[in-house]
């Protein structure tokens, strides 16, 4: 009964840290680039510069990667029921080789993208 409780409040506890961190550390730094004169601005990028979105990078990734899982569930139904390979097999097998392929397609993407702009 205790697992049920602790694992997800130790789950949220522990990303709710990460970003707390990340947000606390990314405004002292910022703080004291101001308080030594120093632009801060450093931090943002210019669309001159290739600059785009984070969420687009993110949400062009998370596309690809969905769109090969899917393709790759598709393909191991075909390999099991054509071929007659074994489900235990097939459907892993397929899945992480197609989201290998989605990610490194996702990545190429992002670089034409960042080119582009």
């Amino acid at each position: 009964m205790a697992e049920g409780i602790l694992i997800p409040t130790g789950f949220f506890l522990t990303v709710f840290g990460i970003v707390y961190l990340f947000l606390s550390t990314r405004n002292k730094e910022r703080l004291a680039l101001i308080e030594k004169g120093a632009d801060a601005n450093i931090f943002v990028r210019s669309k001159k510069n290739g600059y785009v979105a984070g969420w687009k990078i993110f949400l062009l990734n998370f596309a690809v990667l969905l769109m090969s899982v899917g393709l790759a569930i598709f393909i191991a139904s075909f390999m099991v029921n054509l071929f007659r390979i074994e489900e235990e097999i097939a459907y892993p097998g397929s899945i992480f080789l197609m989201a290998g392929i989605g990610l490194f397609v996702g990545f190429t993407l992002t670089k034409k993208l960042e080119k582009e702009d």
